[in-house]
Order: C-alpha cells, then sequence, then structure tokens
C-alpha cells in the first residue's frame, strides 16, 4: 500500500517558493556525528549490521577515527566558509565526546536527531518504546545544548508506520528520512504542522563510498547537483543537502575535493546557508498554508 503521508504535487506547478533575499538555493550540511556500538545489544527485528560478529574492531575503529580525527579535519573546512551546521547526531555523542559537544554548541549548530547510536534501530519499537525515544533525544539535546529538537534522521535510516505522527506529537516539526523532493513539502500527520526537508543519500559520501567512487567523484557531483538547482532555482526556490561521514570526507587524502566543492559554490551569490531547522521555520512560517490550501483545491 502507498503511504497515505503526503499528496503527489509536480514541482513545476506548486506554488513558486522565494528564499530570502531572493536566494534561489537554501544549502544545508549535515554531518553524520556518530557513534558505533563496540557491542551493540541485539535486536531481532534489525539485520546484522557489521561484516561480522560483534566485536566488530575494524567498523567499531574506522567509525571512531571519524570523532578524534575527521571530524577536527572537517570543522576547519566548515569555519573556513563560515558554514553553519546541521549535524545528524546520535545524541549520545554529547555525553561520550564532551570535546565535539563544545565545539558545535560553541558554533550555534541546529541538531537533527539521527538516533542515540548508530547501531540501534526503530525497527520492533512499540509506541510507548518509540515515544520514549523522542523524549530521551529531547531531553539530552536540550541539557547538553540548550536547543529544542526540531528533526530527525531516523536512526539508520530507520521507521516505523507511526513515525511521523510521534515525532510531530513530541514537538519536531520536520523529517528528513523522505527524499522525494527538491523543496520542503506537507507531510500529514495526526495532529499538527509537519514537514519533509529534502535531505540527499546522492550528494552524500556515504553512497559515494558504498558504490566505490572516490571524492574526487563526490566534489564533481556536489558542483552538477548545484549547477542545476541553482538555474531551476531563479523560478522557484530549491533546497540542497551535503550530507557527509567525518571518518570518511574527514580523511586526509579527501578533503581538500570538499574544499573546492565549497569554493565553487560559494562563488555564486544567491545561496542561503542556513541550517535544516531555519530552512523548516521559514517554509512553515511563509509557505506551509499557501501549500497545504493549494492542494486542497486540487491543483
Amino acid at each position: 500500500m502507498e503511504p497515505d503521508r503526503f499528496d503527489y504535487s509536480p514541482i513545476i506547478d506548486r506554488p513558486v517558493i522565494r528564499w530570502p533575499n531572493n536566494a534561489r538555493v537554501a544549502l544545508w550540511v549535515a554531518p553524520n556525528v556518530e557513534h558505533y556500538d563496540h557491542l551493540p545489544p541485539h535486536n531481532p527485528h534489525q539485520n546484522a549490521w557489521p561484516r561480522v560478529p560483534h566485536p566488530d574492531v575494524m567498523s567499531y575503529s574506522y567509525n571512531d577515527y571519524g570523532n578524534r580525527v575527521g571530524f577536527w579535519r572537517l570543522l576547519e573546512i566548515f569555519d573556513k566558509f563560515s558554514i553553519r551546521c546541521t549535524p545528524a547526531l546520535n545524541v549520545a555523542v554529547l555525553d561520550h565526546y564532551p570535546e565535539i559537544r563544545d565545539a558545535m554548541v560553541e558554533r550555534d549548530w541546529d541538531f537533527m536527531s539521527h538516533g542515540v547510536y548508530n547501531t540501534r534501530y526503530l525497527w520492533g519499537a512499540s509506541e510507548e518504546e518509540e515515544r520514549a525515544f523522542y523524549k530521551e533525544t529531547i531531553d539530552t539535546i536540550k541539557r547538553h545544548t540548550g536547543k529544542d529538537l526540531k528533526g530527525m534522521l531516523g536512526p539508520a535510516l530507520t521507521n516505523t508506520e507511526r513515525t511521523p505522527d510521534l515525532m510531530a506529537e513530541a514537538g519536531l516539526t520536520y523529517h528528513t528520512d523522505w527524499f522525494h523532493d527538491d523543496q520542503p513539502f506537507p507531510l500529514k500527520v495526526k495532529k499538527g504542522r509537519f514537514v519533509t526537508i529534502p535531505y540527499s543519500i546522492e550528494t552524500n559520501d556515504g553512497a559515494v563510498n558504498s558504490l566505490g567512487f572516490e571524492a574526487d567523484y563526490l566534489a564533481q557531483i556536489i558542483k552538477d547537483q548545484f549547477d542545476v538547482l541553482y538555474r531551476e532555482g531563479e523560478q522557484s526556490g530549491r533546497v540542497m543537502c551535503i550530507a557527509l561521514h567525518p571518518y570518511w570526507s574527514g580523511q586526509a587524502h579527501r578533503i581538500r575535493y570538499l574544499e573546492e566543492a565549497f569554493e565553487y559554490i560559494f562563488s555564486h551569490s544567491q545561496v542561503w546557508q542556513a541550517t535544516a531547522d531555519q530552512i523548516a521555520a521559514y517554509y512553515l512560517d511563509n509557505y506551509y498554508d499557501q501549500v497545504v490550501d493549494y492542494l486542497g483545491k486540487g491543483k
């Protein structure tokens, strides 16, 4: 069955979006700041995660490189271009790595939940367990950063049928698991106003790595993607997400390609570098009701 969460709407027909300062592209950058369990608890509902039974020392240590080294290398690039990120955050990172926590808070980043640990999924969670999961992530982020949690990229991109409803019930306003558009779009929930924000499994170093390509290819597709969205954004604003993993893009032999990609993007004047929270709030304040009304009138 098709999900009864959104209406079909061709991007060429819907109401026009204008970003602040008439920007053509709202660009957000999502470093996946994660913690990989050395010995995660068994979950009978999920497939075996590692290459080998736990402890999977290679996978654990490769992910650990991202927090020990790669994150700090990426941070230099973000600082150079004054990029305010929206990390897809395993919220346990805030407890495990206080130096990373402090660096993110100092830069006033907004925080999107990516679960508690990157080895623990929503698959199989009961309604009560999932409701408690949102409370834990909201409380942890508030305690460590002072920020109110507004969005989520599901832990390992997992969901239940209840996920959008329970997110909205908990006070969240956007979900990034729906890769179905180049603009924000209303997502139907039982109560409240809720939207999708375009994330990317294309301009995403995890996907590039899984396909066997290298960082020069990632830089090129980032530029190619930006060129098309920038051209189309003259007619109606687009969203572009660049998703990064510190253990991959933060490697010494890859970092210069990412720097080149950002240099190219920021050589263009009509770019709104924003957080996912800012994009969601702007859309909800300025376009959500207009689009819902348009959809209700049957276009």
